[in-house]
């Protein structure tokens, strides 16, 4: 794997988890696109197709473990925001692992 960020070349957590919010994030600075969003409680929006059997974010370009992007990157919602590759409950070697990808080993170190 390249010494860049895993995330552009992985995509697993984005076909692998349901995406949920508080609502209030398609009118907030974020500005999520409502139209990508599905209602999961009165309070909660989800990212299309996130909250499928067999998930996969709307917002995902290319395949996973392949060359990948989020089409609303600038406008994702807090749960994109907050995940982290290199997490220490070991959610993204979760979401890699259900795709076939090899666990990530080492937490590159701050510049």
């Amino acid at each position: 794997m390249s010494s860049g960020n895993p995330c552009l070349t992985c995509g697993a957590c984005c076909a692998f988890f349901r995406v949920s919010f508080y609502w209030g994030e398609i009118h907030s600075d974020f500005l999520v696109p409502e139209s990508l969003t599905e209602p999961v409680s009165p309070a909660k929006m989800a990212m299309q197709g996130t909250n499928q059997t067999q998930p996969r974010c709307i917002a995902l370009e290319g395949e996973v473990g392949g060359c990948v992007s989020c089409s609303i990157y600038p406008n994702r919602p807090s749960p994109c925001r907050e995940f982290e590759a290199f997490d220490t409950d070991g959610a993204c070697n979760r979401a890699r692992a259900a795709h076939g990808l090899p666990p990530l080993e080492v937490q590159p170190i701050a510049a």
